[in-house]
């Protein structure tokens, strides 16, 4: 007989984390499930340490490095459960997560269902706040989720949701029917390009205002790589969601995602001067300043808030003013 949940947990070079979130999957209070955790072609002891587990729930597969999504890919294809559930490898579960999700998943009769997420700095003890908390929106009952507002609700440095970080169980057999994977070519938000396949196949999708799931942050995890890369791969995949037809015949939707563009492609103009900047190439900056001459009023817009970072950085000893949570709580002080 089938499981009713797979766990799947793509891990890379997380021998420091990996014992918590296997732990937390098999710990659940809802016994039948399985967790798949995909070694993504780890250098360290991440193997090791998944193969001091016992329990037979847990199945160990092992790929060369292909990349996050490669790796949930490889996952999904080997799951059985009813409804799949994503742990990354450096975060963890609340003990009730998935039987509390499964149960609000059958009386909605949801294809997809997200909970509140912890936000936790590594290292610390408990979490500094969540990610509806961050939002500054007030949600005290089930709600759900269109496609458009998913989208308005997460501009990328803006004030929002920012539903793309949750982590959903989805309904397996909806994912078979639609032939819904991982774009592999993408290796920053796929959870947010997964979740819009879904949506734009019509996917009921709720959202639970309490949080079950730990997301740590951390320095060397994905999130921390080059605005660059990040920004190139968002410009990317939106430009290539925007050509299918079903998108197109959506006006509102095709609005949400062409402002979306633009915030990207202003925050990519930005960072192509910026990133130079940095690493002393400044024959490369002065290029890029000509081809962006918005970068000096971009520049000037931003020049209080990094003065701020910088002064709170050198002077004050805050070493997490460039991480995640920082940026989560500067979104919502500039919304207030």
């Amino acid at each position: 007989m089938n499981p009713k949940v797979s766990v799947i947990i793509p891990a890379y070079n997380t021998e420091a984390y990996i014992a918590k979130a296997i732990k937390s999957a098999l710990e659940q209070t809802l016994k039948d499930i399985e967790v798949i955790m995909v070694d993504d072609g780890s250098s360290d002891k991440t193997v090791e340490v998944a193969k001091s587990f016992t329990d037979q729930r847990l199945k160990i597969v092992n790929q060369q490095n292909l990349g996050v999504s490669a790796a949930r890919n490889r996952a999904l294809k080997a799951a059985q459960g009813e409804w799949i559930a994503v742990l990354d490898s450096d975060d963890w579960y609340d003990p009730e997560r998935l039987e509390k999700l499964v149960l609000l998943a059958d009386e909605t009769n949801a294809d997809m269902i997200a909970d509140d997420l912890y936000l936790i700095k590594d290292g610390a003890t408990s979490p500094w706040s969540t990610l509806i908390e961050e939002s500054g929106e007030h949600i005290d009952k089930i709600l759900q989720i269109d496609i458009v507002s998913f989208v308005e609700t997460d501009v990328y440095g803006k004030p929002g949701l920012h539903l793309g970080l949750s982590k959903p169980i989805f309904k397996r057999k909806f994912l078979i029917q639609h032939g819904i994977l991982y774009d592999e070519t993408v290796s920053i938000a796929e959870d947010f390009w997964l979740d819009m396949k879904c949506l734009i196949n019509g996917a009921r999708f709720f959202l639970v205002p309490k949080p079950y799931y730990f997301y740590r942050s951390r320095p060397g995890s994905l999130v921390y790589k080059s605005p660059l890369l990040r920004l190139n791969q968002y410009c990317k995949a939106t430009n290539s969601f925007m050509q299918q037809e079903v998108v197109k015949n959506n006006p509102a939707l095709m609005r949400a995602l062409s402002y979306n563009l633009a915030v990207y492609k202003k925050n990519l103009a930005y960072s192509q001067v910026v990133e130079p900047i940095k690493q002393g190439k400044w024959l490369n900056a002065l290029t890029q300043m000509r081809k962006n001459p918005s970068f000096f009023y971009d520049f000037l817009s931003r020049f209080n808030n990094i003065i701020k970072r910088r002064i709170q950085y050198y002077m004050m000893g805050n070493k997490s003013v460039f991480d995640i949570s920082y940026n989560l709580q500067r979104k919502r002080k500039t919304s207030n």
